[in-house]
């Protein structure tokens, strides 16, 4: 992949990638649809998948016409998240194992559009014995994804140009963001079989091409 280029540095996404919380994000969700009498569809989910929290709700609110204003769909679906994800959220697929290599290898982050308090449960429920020290959050840059911020701040942090690192990534939105802030991405969607408009599509984390591209120059 990516001919003799390799990466100076990486930045993992989280739900859906690092971690298997979209499943949680999708009890939550579904959950609010049935307390208003209504059907989840795959249309719905779809649309939601990357989306910042506050997009998503607005979505919502609008989708259920009921009055319900998208700030209290944010406190009931963020409730919700929180209480699935503690007893469901698990690692991906080779996650652990590509952190850990990560780490040893190169400057790595993550970039999450959860708001903090979520991407703190994911990863502290992802098993995972390191994390970087550096990972940033929706709500604190100014525009979440499918904007560059998240991931312009990351690479700043980082003290590496966006052009010479990696943005792993499970939805169009999260692809969309890495390539507005000039990275090279690889996709692992969490729809498979869907063309999220990465470089590369994997089908999980563990794959050995991943491993090699984050081995040292020859």
């Amino acid at each position: 992949m990516f001919g003799e280029w390799r990466p100076r540095a990486i930045v993992f996404d989280c739900d859906g990638l690092l971690v298997d919380t979209e499943g949680c994000w999708t009890v939550a969700e579904t959950e609010l649809f049935r307390a208003r009498g209504l059907t989840y569809a795959t249309a719905d989910k779809e649309a939601l998948i990357g989306i910042s929290v506050p997009a998503a709700c607005a979505l919502l609110a609008d989708l259920f016409g009921d009055g319900t204003s998208p700030e209290q769909v944010q406190r009931e679906l963020l409730a919700g998240v929180h209480e699935v994800v503690a007893r469901e959220g698990r690692p991906m697929e080779g996650a652990v194992e590509l952190m850990a290599l990560a780490l040893e290898r190169l400057p790595t982050a993550v970039a999450s559009n959860s708001p903090r308090s979520l991407l703190d449960q994911a990863l502290e429920v992802g098993g995972f014995t390191s994390l970087p020290a550096v990972t940033v959050a929706a709500d604190e840059v100014e525009n979440p994804k499918p904007a560059p911020d998240l991931y312009l701040t990351a690479c700043s942090r980082l003290g590496v140009a966006p052009a010479e690192a990696l943005a792993l990534e499970d939805s169009a939105t999260g692809v969309q963001a890495a390539r507005a802030a000039g990275m090279r991405t690889i996709a692992v969607p969490t729809l498979r079989g869907v063309d999220i408009g990465a470089e590369y599509t994997l089908a999980t984390l563990a794959d050995p091409r991943l491993h090699a591209l984050l081995a040292p120059a020859a």
